[in-house]
């Protein structure tokens, strides 16, 4: 560990509450908390809870992993031991044993396999939310491992998800216990999730105006048709339906191995636009 890593890590956790986040988590191990239970049992709400989660996340003294539809907050170890070792290195003009060896302290765990990464928040939105984003929320969420947390919004969602959408994601081993249609106002609330990215889906809102996100959101637009579109019989949609998926299965593949960390803003906008603008072979029937 550097000067500089300590030094953020240190002013993440000169906070009072943040240091008693980490004290909580701590005496949960490594399995971590819901974010949801760090809130209720440090007494903040959730909107506060999150703020101070992402900090410690940001300073690399934490991890967030998604399971199922929660978010785990857990301490990194690894990264703990670093800093009480960053601090000890020169103890006593380099002899730490004269004082005690402060590490010792720590629990033992198995070193981390890697590089941490941040999980990243991505929302898929069109107008319904029946279709086309449930299956980008659900390819992501696969794709995507611990470093990516998927969402999907409409502008006018629907009552229900398309059902033959939902048969295809089961049929295609995709978890669909959690999907369903939602308006694109849950995001914008103080305590919901911040956006990394934002990508629509379709080639227009319903004339609606896309609400703000938060600053930080890298926008982009992938225009795909709708199974709402797809004239023809029951094999025909099907067919449709599959070059729907292998389409948004193929962009989300690619995005998800983009080297996020080291590329600016811009240059990430420029990449998720061009895998908007890749061909999509969809032939749709008349109506």
């Amino acid at each position: 560990m550097d000067e500089r890593s300590a030094a953020q890590a240190l002013s993440a956790l000169s906070q009072d509450t943040r240091l008693s986040v980490l004290r909580l988590l701590l005496s949960a191990g490594p399995n971590g908390l819901p974010a949801g239970e760090i809130a209720e049992r440090i007494g903040l709400p959730a909107s506060t809870a999150s703020f101070h989660l992402s900090a410690l996340e940001r300073a690399g003294l934490t991890q967030a992993t998604r399971q199922s539809r929660q978010v785990i907050h857990a301490v990194r170890m690894v990264a703990l031991r670093d800093l009480i070792a960053f601090l000890t290195e020169t103890c006593c003009s380099g002899h730490p044993e004269l004082c005690g060896d402060l590490a010792c302290s720590m629990p033992v765990h198995p070193r981390e396999s890697g590089q941490m990464t941040p999980a990243y928040n991505v929302l898929f939105i069109c107008t319904r939310n029946s279709a086309r984003s449930l299956m980008a929320e659900a390819i992501l969420d696969k794709l995507g491992g611990d470093r990516f947390r998927a969402y999907s919004a409409g502008s006018d969602p629907a009552p229900h998800p398309m059902p033959e959408v939902i048969e295809k994601l089961q049929a295609l081993g995709h978890d669909v216990s959690g999907l369903r249609c939602k308006s694109w106002n849950e995001f914008t609330h103080d305590d919901a999730p911040r956006m990394d990215f934002v990508i629509t889906l379709c080639d227009s809102l319903s004339g609606q105006r896309c609400p703000e996100f938060g600053d930080q959101a890298v926008t982009a637009s992938w225009p795909l048709p709708g199974p709402a579109q797809f004239a023809g019989g029951t094999t025909e949609r099907a067919l449709l339906l599959n070059e729907l998926y292998a389409g948004l299965h193929r962009r989300i593949g690619i995005f998800t191995s983009l080297p996020i960390a080291s590329l600016d803003r811009m240059s990430l906008r420029h990449r998720l636009d061009d895998l908007g603008e890749a061909p999509v072979s969809l032939q749709l029937g008349s109506r």
